[in-house]
Protein backbone atom coordinates (compact mmCIF):
# COMPACT_ATOMS: atom_id res chain seq x y z
CA UNK A 1 0.00 0.00 0.00
CA UNK A 2 1.44 3.26 -0.90
CA UNK A 3 0.37 7.23 -1.18
CA UNK A 4 -2.17 9.12 -3.25
CA UNK A 5 -2.63 12.36 -4.92
CA UNK A 6 -4.81 13.05 -2.51
CA UNK A 7 -4.07 11.87 1.29
CA UNK A 8 -7.80 10.30 1.54
CA UNK A 9 -6.52 8.10 -1.25
CA UNK A 10 -5.24 4.85 -0.51
CA UNK A 11 -3.29 3.10 -3.44
CA UNK A 12 -3.11 -0.24 -3.06
CA UNK A 13 -0.97 -2.90 -5.91
CA UNK A 14 -1.29 -6.90 -5.63
CA UNK A 15 1.90 -8.49 -6.73
CA UNK A 16 1.88 -10.04 -9.95
CA UNK A 17 -0.80 -12.67 -10.29
CA UNK A 18 -0.74 -15.64 -12.74
CA UNK A 19 -4.79 -16.68 -11.96
CA UNK A 20 -7.48 -14.89 -11.52
CA UNK A 21 -8.05 -17.13 -8.29
CA UNK A 22 -4.55 -15.13 -6.86
CA UNK A 23 -5.67 -11.82 -7.51
CA UNK A 24 -8.80 -12.74 -4.97
CA UNK A 25 -6.13 -13.45 -2.49
CA UNK A 26 -4.29 -10.21 -3.29
CA UNK A 27 -7.32 -8.38 -2.48
CA UNK A 28 -8.70 -9.70 0.10
CA UNK A 29 -5.19 -9.55 1.77
CA UNK A 30 -4.89 -5.79 0.62
CA UNK A 31 -8.19 -5.21 2.36
CA UNK A 32 -7.31 -6.80 5.66
CA UNK A 33 -3.99 -4.40 5.77
CA UNK A 34 -5.80 -1.59 4.79
CA UNK A 35 -8.66 -1.89 7.00
CA UNK A 36 -6.48 -2.71 10.05
CA UNK A 37 -4.22 0.58 9.70
CA UNK A 38 -7.14 2.66 8.91
CA UNK A 39 -8.67 1.00 12.49
CA UNK A 40 -5.42 2.03 13.91
CA UNK A 41 -6.02 5.39 13.02
CA UNK A 42 -9.70 6.03 13.69
CA UNK A 43 -10.54 5.54 10.48
CA UNK A 44 -13.14 3.29 8.35
CA UNK A 45 -11.89 1.90 5.20
CA UNK A 46 -14.70 2.22 1.94
CA UNK A 47 -14.17 1.16 -1.58
CA UNK A 48 -16.45 3.41 -3.87
CA UNK A 49 -16.22 5.54 -6.73
CA UNK A 50 -16.45 8.75 -4.90
CA UNK A 51 -17.24 9.14 -1.08
CA UNK A 52 -21.16 10.02 -1.33
CA UNK A 53 -20.41 13.51 0.73
CA UNK A 54 -16.93 14.46 1.96
CA UNK A 55 -15.96 18.02 0.47
CA UNK A 56 -13.36 18.23 -2.28
CA UNK A 57 -12.41 21.37 -1.38
CA UNK A 58 -11.46 19.77 2.57
CA UNK A 59 -9.13 17.36 0.67
CA UNK A 60 -4.68 17.56 1.00
CA UNK A 61 -2.46 17.15 -1.51
CA UNK A 62 -0.25 14.49 -0.47
CA UNK A 63 3.88 15.75 0.16
CA UNK A 64 6.35 14.19 -2.78
CA UNK A 65 7.89 15.38 -6.25
CA UNK A 66 5.32 13.80 -8.14
CA UNK A 67 2.31 15.11 -6.26
CA UNK A 68 3.99 18.53 -6.36
CA UNK A 69 4.33 18.35 -10.22
CA UNK A 70 0.00 16.92 -10.05
CA UNK A 71 -1.21 19.77 -8.37
CA UNK A 72 0.76 22.47 -10.70
CA UNK A 73 -0.42 21.08 -14.04
CA UNK A 74 -3.95 20.31 -12.74
CA UNK A 75 -5.05 22.70 -10.61
CA UNK A 76 -8.53 23.13 -9.42
CA UNK A 77 -9.45 20.05 -11.64
CA UNK A 78 -6.88 17.71 -9.76
CA UNK A 79 -8.29 18.97 -6.52
CA UNK A 80 -11.66 17.85 -7.46
CA UNK A 81 -10.48 14.72 -8.03
CA UNK A 82 -11.93 12.88 -5.12
CA UNK A 83 -12.21 9.66 -6.92
CA UNK A 84 -11.30 6.02 -6.67
CA UNK A 85 -10.98 3.32 -9.41
CA UNK A 86 -9.95 -0.35 -10.16
CA UNK A 87 -6.86 -0.85 -12.61
CA UNK A 88 -6.27 -4.28 -13.98
CA UNK A 89 -2.56 -4.79 -16.17
CA UNK A 90 -2.53 -7.99 -18.37
CA UNK A 91 0.70 -8.94 -19.02
CA UNK A 92 1.79 -8.97 -23.03
CA UNK A 93 5.65 -9.49 -23.51
CA UNK A 94 5.50 -7.83 -26.97
CA UNK A 95 4.95 -4.71 -27.29
CA UNK A 96 3.22 -4.68 -31.00
CA UNK A 97 0.83 -7.14 -29.54
CA UNK A 98 0.16 -4.16 -26.50
CA UNK A 99 -0.81 -1.90 -28.75
CA UNK A 100 -2.97 -3.89 -30.97
CA UNK A 101 -5.03 -5.08 -27.38
CA UNK A 102 -4.93 -1.67 -27.10
CA UNK A 103 -7.02 -0.79 -29.99
CA UNK A 104 -9.17 -3.85 -29.57
CA UNK A 105 -10.15 -3.59 -26.21
CA UNK A 106 -11.75 0.30 -26.78
CA UNK A 107 -15.03 -1.01 -27.46
CA UNK A 108 -15.40 -3.06 -24.49
CA UNK A 109 -14.44 -0.52 -22.06
CA UNK A 110 -17.61 1.13 -21.62
CA UNK A 111 -18.77 -2.38 -20.42
CA UNK A 112 -16.75 -2.78 -17.93
CA UNK A 113 -17.37 0.87 -16.47
CA UNK A 114 -21.08 -0.27 -16.81
CA UNK A 115 -20.61 -3.70 -14.32
CA UNK A 116 -18.60 -1.20 -12.01
CA UNK A 117 -20.45 2.05 -11.21
CA UNK A 118 -19.92 3.13 -7.80
CA UNK A 119 -20.13 6.91 -7.85
CA UNK A 120 -23.86 8.18 -7.96
CA UNK A 121 -23.19 10.73 -4.85
CA UNK A 122 -20.57 13.70 -4.86
CA UNK A 123 -20.22 16.39 -1.97
CA UNK A 124 -23.68 15.46 -0.63
CA UNK A 125 -25.47 15.54 -3.50
CA UNK A 126 -26.77 12.78 -6.08
CA UNK A 127 -25.68 13.08 -9.37
CA UNK A 128 -27.94 11.98 -11.50
CA UNK A 129 -25.05 9.29 -12.69
CA UNK A 130 -24.49 6.35 -11.65
CA UNK A 131 -20.09 6.84 -12.35
CA UNK A 132 -19.75 10.54 -11.46
CA UNK A 133 -16.01 9.39 -11.09
CA UNK A 134 -16.25 9.13 -14.65
CA UNK A 135 -17.38 12.92 -15.32
CA UNK A 136 -14.11 14.20 -13.25
CA UNK A 137 -11.83 12.17 -14.71
CA UNK A 138 -12.73 13.51 -18.06
CA UNK A 139 -11.68 16.93 -17.20
CA UNK A 140 -8.46 15.87 -16.84
CA UNK A 141 -5.75 15.81 -19.96
CA UNK A 142 -4.67 13.06 -21.79
CA UNK A 143 -8.25 10.98 -20.92
CA UNK A 144 -10.98 9.03 -22.21
CA UNK A 145 -11.58 6.47 -24.74
CA UNK A 146 -7.44 6.34 -26.15
CA UNK A 147 -6.77 6.91 -29.39
CA UNK A 148 -5.74 3.53 -31.89
CA UNK A 149 -1.62 2.98 -32.62
CA UNK A 150 -0.69 1.76 -35.65
CA UNK A 151 2.52 -0.17 -33.95
CA UNK A 152 4.45 0.31 -30.88
CA UNK A 153 7.02 2.40 -32.30
CA UNK A 154 3.76 4.82 -33.44
CA UNK A 155 3.16 5.44 -30.05
CA UNK A 156 6.38 5.50 -29.11
CA UNK A 157 6.53 8.64 -31.38
CA UNK A 158 3.75 10.31 -30.53
CA UNK A 159 5.44 9.68 -26.40
CA UNK A 160 8.31 10.78 -27.79
CA UNK A 161 7.43 13.89 -29.39
CA UNK A 162 5.53 15.41 -25.92
CA UNK A 163 8.14 14.71 -23.77
CA UNK A 164 10.94 15.86 -25.71
CA UNK A 165 8.94 19.56 -26.19
CA UNK A 166 7.84 19.71 -22.55
CA UNK A 167 4.24 19.03 -22.66
CA UNK A 168 4.27 15.32 -20.69
CA UNK A 169 6.53 15.52 -17.32
CA UNK A 170 6.00 11.16 -17.90
CA UNK A 171 4.25 8.76 -19.80
CA UNK A 172 2.25 8.34 -16.42
CA UNK A 173 0.77 11.25 -16.70
CA UNK A 174 -1.65 9.33 -19.24
CA UNK A 175 -5.10 8.73 -17.86
CA UNK A 176 -6.95 7.08 -20.63
CA UNK A 177 -8.93 4.61 -19.62
CA UNK A 178 -6.87 1.64 -21.17
CA UNK A 179 -3.21 3.06 -21.50
CA UNK A 180 0.03 1.14 -22.01
CA UNK A 181 1.70 1.00 -18.86
CA UNK A 182 5.10 2.84 -18.70
CA UNK A 183 6.63 0.80 -16.07
CA UNK A 184 5.39 -2.67 -16.97
CA UNK A 185 4.78 -4.87 -19.82
CA UNK A 186 1.20 -4.59 -19.24
CA UNK A 187 -2.69 -3.42 -21.06
CA UNK A 188 -3.77 -1.09 -17.80
CA UNK A 189 -7.20 -1.37 -17.91
CA UNK A 190 -8.22 2.05 -16.08
CA UNK A 191 -12.43 2.41 -16.77
CA UNK A 192 -13.70 0.95 -13.98
CA UNK A 193 -14.88 2.89 -10.74
CA UNK A 194 -13.55 1.08 -7.21
CA UNK A 195 -16.21 -2.19 -6.42
CA UNK A 196 -17.63 -2.22 -3.23
CA UNK A 197 -16.85 -6.30 -2.87
CA UNK A 198 -14.20 -8.02 -3.44
CA UNK A 199 -15.97 -10.57 -5.79
CA UNK A 200 -17.13 -7.98 -8.41
CA UNK A 201 -13.36 -6.84 -7.98
CA UNK A 202 -12.28 -10.35 -9.24
CA UNK A 203 -14.49 -10.75 -11.67
CA UNK A 204 -13.37 -7.62 -13.54
CA UNK A 205 -10.12 -8.68 -14.06
CA UNK A 206 -11.56 -12.27 -14.90
CA UNK A 207 -13.30 -9.99 -17.94
CA UNK A 208 -10.35 -7.96 -18.63
CA UNK A 209 -8.32 -10.88 -19.14
CA UNK A 210 -10.67 -13.01 -21.17
CA UNK A 211 -11.08 -10.15 -23.35
CA UNK A 212 -7.72 -9.57 -23.99
CA UNK A 213 -6.91 -13.16 -24.80
CA UNK A 214 -9.43 -13.37 -26.72
CA UNK A 215 -9.23 -10.43 -29.05
CA UNK A 216 -5.69 -11.31 -29.95
CA UNK A 217 -6.31 -14.44 -30.87
CA UNK A 218 -9.28 -13.16 -33.43
CA UNK A 219 -8.87 -10.99 -36.76
CA UNK A 220 -9.18 -7.52 -36.00
CA UNK A 221 -12.55 -6.20 -36.52
CA UNK A 222 -13.80 -3.06 -38.15
CA UNK A 223 -13.15 -0.48 -35.60
CA UNK A 224 -15.98 1.49 -34.41
CA UNK A 225 -16.14 5.70 -34.25
CA UNK A 226 -14.95 7.98 -31.97
CA UNK A 227 -18.17 9.09 -31.49
CA UNK A 228 -19.61 6.04 -30.52
CA UNK A 229 -17.58 4.60 -28.28
CA UNK A 230 -18.42 8.27 -26.28
CA UNK A 231 -21.72 7.66 -26.28
CA UNK A 232 -21.05 4.39 -25.33
CA UNK A 233 -19.08 5.28 -22.59
CA UNK A 234 -22.04 8.13 -21.57
CA UNK A 235 -24.46 5.71 -21.42
CA UNK A 236 -22.46 3.51 -19.20
CA UNK A 237 -21.71 6.52 -16.41
CA UNK A 238 -25.34 7.67 -16.64
CA UNK A 239 -27.00 4.62 -16.50
CA UNK A 240 -25.15 1.87 -15.70
CA UNK A 241 -26.57 -1.97 -16.00
CA UNK A 242 -29.72 -0.30 -17.52
CA UNK A 243 -27.36 1.38 -20.30
CA UNK A 244 -27.42 0.55 -24.02
CA UNK A 245 -24.11 0.14 -26.38
CA UNK A 246 -22.90 -0.39 -29.38
CA UNK A 247 -19.78 -3.31 -29.14
CA UNK A 248 -20.23 -4.28 -32.63
CA UNK A 249 -19.90 -2.15 -36.10
CA UNK A 250 -22.50 -4.67 -37.42
CA UNK A 251 -24.49 -4.52 -34.95
CA UNK A 252 -27.23 -2.81 -33.12
CA UNK A 253 -27.47 -1.35 -29.56
CA UNK A 254 -28.19 -3.59 -27.19
CA UNK A 255 -28.76 -3.47 -23.49
CA UNK A 256 -25.60 -4.10 -21.06
CA UNK A 257 -28.41 -7.57 -19.91
CA UNK A 258 -28.16 -8.90 -23.02
CA UNK A 259 -24.50 -7.81 -23.66
CA UNK A 260 -22.71 -9.74 -20.45
CA UNK A 261 -25.13 -12.75 -21.07
CA UNK A 262 -23.78 -12.77 -25.04
CA UNK A 263 -19.90 -12.24 -23.93
CA UNK A 264 -20.15 -15.09 -20.92
CA UNK A 265 -21.21 -17.76 -23.90
CA UNK A 266 -18.31 -16.07 -26.21
CA UNK A 267 -15.85 -16.39 -23.56
CA UNK A 268 -16.41 -19.07 -21.52
CA UNK A 269 -13.87 -21.75 -23.83
CA UNK A 270 -11.50 -18.43 -23.13
CA UNK A 271 -11.95 -17.97 -19.43
CA UNK A 272 -12.41 -21.96 -18.77
CA UNK A 273 -8.51 -21.95 -19.89
CA UNK A 274 -7.62 -19.31 -18.01
CA UNK A 275 -9.32 -21.17 -14.89
CA UNK A 276 -11.58 -18.16 -14.32
CA UNK A 277 -14.72 -19.07 -15.49
CA UNK A 278 -16.87 -18.84 -12.31
CA UNK A 279 -15.70 -15.61 -11.56
CA UNK A 280 -16.26 -14.61 -15.38
CA UNK A 281 -19.97 -15.78 -14.98
CA UNK A 282 -20.38 -13.72 -11.98
CA UNK A 283 -21.11 -10.80 -13.91
CA UNK A 284 -24.48 -12.33 -13.83
CA UNK A 285 -25.01 -12.17 -9.89
CA UNK A 286 -24.13 -8.03 -10.82
CA UNK A 287 -26.51 -8.09 -12.69
CA UNK A 288 -29.28 -9.88 -10.23
CA UNK A 289 -28.01 -7.53 -7.62
CA UNK A 290 -26.93 -4.69 -9.33
CA UNK A 291 -23.76 -2.52 -9.14
CA UNK A 292 -22.28 -0.91 -5.95
CA UNK A 293 -24.55 2.37 -7.43
CA UNK A 294 -27.55 0.55 -7.52
CA UNK A 295 -26.92 -0.59 -3.64
CA UNK A 296 -25.84 2.80 -2.57
CA UNK A 297 -29.41 4.62 -4.03
CA UNK A 298 -31.85 2.11 -2.85
CA UNK A 299 -30.37 2.90 0.96
CA UNK A 300 -30.28 6.18 -0.07
CA UNK A 301 -33.84 6.19 -1.16
CA UNK A 302 -35.13 4.64 1.98
CA UNK A 303 -33.11 6.72 4.18
CA UNK A 304 -32.56 9.89 2.86
CA UNK A 305 -29.24 9.18 4.75
CA UNK A 306 -25.81 9.42 2.75
CA UNK A 307 -24.03 8.50 6.34
CA UNK A 308 -26.68 5.28 6.00
CA UNK A 309 -24.83 4.54 2.49
CA UNK A 310 -21.10 5.19 3.99
CA UNK A 311 -21.87 2.78 7.10
CA UNK A 312 -23.51 0.15 4.48
CA UNK A 313 -20.32 0.42 2.21
CA UNK A 314 -18.23 -0.03 5.10
CA UNK A 315 -19.61 -3.37 6.28
CA UNK A 316 -19.18 -5.08 2.92
CA UNK A 317 -16.46 -7.68 2.91
CA UNK A 318 -15.16 -6.81 6.17
CA UNK A 319 -11.40 -8.12 7.08
CA UNK A 320 -11.66 -11.88 8.61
Amino acid sequence: MQAEFLQSQVEASTRICPTVRQVREEVWRMRQQASIIAASLGLTLVAAGTHPFSQWTMQQVTRGDRYAILAEELQEVGRRLVTFGLHVHVGIADPDRRVQALNRIRPYLSLLLALSTSSPFFAGRFTGLRSYRSALIAALPRSGIPPCFATWADYQDVISTLTGEGLLANPSFIWWDARLSSRFPTLEIRIADMPARVEDTVCLAAWAQSLVVRLLQEPPRKALSPLILESNKWQAARYGLEARLILDAEGPARPVREWVNRLVEQLSDTARELDCLPELAHARTILDRGTSADEQLQIWHETNDLGAVIQALSKIDPPT
